[in-house]
């Protein structure tokens, strides 16, 4: 099912993103540092890289359980590092405009990355600032637990049910669905097709904002004319 199919009698009272693989790309960015990091500590690159993306940073190193590792010392040395290292932080293509095109108050970034490194990224990528922003430090438990899409919701006035989720990362995918979200799925880092049900997109231009109606954010494809 394409994705005018799918959405073509829904609409939305609120749009949540993830960041990092969703709105803009900083794989590049963030596999240097974190691979310094994995490195000083004896780990295998190709195992751990694939583990970092889509949760949060101290959540990866407890799950680690390293002998003599306080992981909240460590998260914060990997945060500052990824501050400093923006070199090839980019927008997903078409980001923008959708992301400007929105309505300023129906929605959010709903990221995993400490509040300072997500608005450094999203500056870096010269992409809007989100009105609402729900980061690493806003919550308990990380994704995949729902909690942060639910908060997402909850600033923004809306039922997550009645909200639609873009996110690319597995932990990202079953907190939206968790929460009750309608999902889409970006693909553009993606190296290997993703197992999922759920609509999958390469980017922001194959989509756009629908003529809209009283009852909220509508969306359609752009080749539906």
């Amino acid at each position: 099912m394409n994705f005018h199919d799918h959405f073509l009698s829904r609409t939305f009272d609120a749009v949540l993103f993830d960041m990092d693989g969703t709105i803009l790309t900083s794989i590049k960015a963030s596999e240097r540092v974190w691979g310094a990091w994995a490195l000083r500590h004896g780990l295998d690159l190709d195992a751990f890289l694939p583990t970092i993306h889509g949760v949060r940073a101290i959540d990866t190193i407890r799950r680690l359980n390293l002998p003599g590792i306080d992981a909240e010392v460590e998260a914060a040395k990997i945060m500052r590092a990824e501050i400093d290292d923006t070199e090839g932080v980019e927008p997903i293509a078409g980001a923008a405009h959708f992301l400007a095109s929105l309505p300023a108050d129906r929605w959010a970034v709903v990221t995993s990355a400490p509040r300072a490194l997500a608005e450094r990224r999203i500056s870096a990528a010269g992409l809007p600032m989100p009105p609402q922003m729900i980061t690493a430090e806003d919550v308990a438990k990380g994704k995949p637990a729902p909690d942060c899409f639910l908060m997402a919701a909850q600033r923004l006035g809306a039922d997550a049910v009645r909200c639609l989720a873009f996110e690319d990362a597995p932990a990202g995918i079953t907190a939206a669905e968790a929460a009750g979200c309608a999902v889409v799925v970006i693909t553009a880092t993606h190296a290997h097709p993703l197992s999922t049900h759920h609509v999958q997109v390469s980017n922001y231009s194959e989509f756009q904002l629908g003529s809209g109606s009283a009852s909220g954010i509508a969306l359609k494809g752009r080749s539906a004319g």
